[in-house]
């Protein structure tokens, strides 16, 4: 069974994601933080790493940009693909998480259709780079 975790302190957001995921796959696994701190303290009790986080950018106490730092410098934690999930579509943001290490970018659509098609677009295209 597949694990995905979403980071993002937006309620709203994460339900969309979760409705996509299971539409995607019903026997994914979805995990749910709402800000960096809250994903490390997760990430660090699981026997079972997520095969995919994605991580929004704009958050509370431990903001994206951080989190992904601190991922990146984990041995356990490192390895897990990280694809930014956010609402920015700035090149500044997206330079800045690609040279902390994040596997893909994606700015997070406004309607249900998009997110399902790009949510399963990403998975396939890192997936198949990762052999999964």
């Amino acid at each position: 069974m597949k694990t995905f975790m979403i980071v993002d302190d937006d309620s709203e957001d994460c339900s969309f994601f979760c409705e996509a995921v299971t539409e995607i796959d019903a026997d994914v696994q979805v995990v749910i933080a709402i800000n960096g701190e809250d994903a490390l303290m997760k990430l660090r009790e699981m026997n079972t790493l997520p095969d995919f986080l994605f991580l929004d950018l704009n958050m509370p106490r431990m903001d994206g940009r951080q989190c992904l730092a601190e991922l990146k410098k984990d041995f356990k934690l490192k390895h897990i693909p990280v694809i930014i999930f956010t609402t920015s579509s700035s090149q500044r943001d997206i330079d800045d998480t690609k040279k902390l290490g994040a596997a893909y970018f994606l700015t997070k659509p406004s309607d249900f259709h998009s997110l399902h098609s790009k949510i399963q677009f990403v998975v396939e295209k890192i997936g198949s780079t990762l052999q999964l």
